[in-house]
């Protein structure tokens, strides 16, 4: 498995959102299945919304998965609060938990996405560890403003 974490400087939700958008989209344009994972409901309907709006030339097809949408979703690029069933290419991991996902055996390639607000930064630099400890070598992408 793959682990990537990018780091923004910034303390800004939008902006971690932003890059979990161009994340999902090149994915998807890769022809590769997407999980969006957050246990904020609330932010992930944020998500939802900005997968449709944050660039005017993009395009990605998403859906709810689970209790926010249909259990058979067949959209590429799933947004969910509980863990899909089925193995996925990509998750991006949004929680904000100090742990890596319970379902990490089903998925290909994480990425985590890390702003500068400090109890996130915190959860962010505890999950790195926890992948450490699982004998995984993260690579950590430093982003500039989006």
């Amino acid at each position: 498995m793959r682990v990537d974490f990018y780091v923004l400087a910034e303390a800004s939700a939008a902006a971690r959102l932003k890059v979990a958008c161009r994340i999902a989209e090149k994915a998807y344009l890769a022809s590769q299945s997407v999980l969006v994972w957050h246990s904020d409901r609330g932010e992930l309907e944020t998500m939802d919304q900005l997968l449709w709006t944050f660039a005017d030339t993009s395009f990605v097809p998403h859906e709810w998965l689970g209790a926010g949408g249909p259990l058979g979703a067949e959209a590429p690029v799933l947004l969910a609060t509980t863990p899909a069933g089925a193995p996925m290419d990509v998750l991006i991991n949004l929680d904000h938990s100090a742990e890596p996902p319970p379902f990490l055996a089903r998925i290909a390639r994480v990425a985590e996405i890390i702003d500068g607000e400090p109890s996130r930064r915190d959860a962010g630099r505890a999950r790195f560890k926890a992948y450490r400890q699982r004998g995984l070598s993260p690579d950590t992408h430093t982003l500039q403003a989006c």
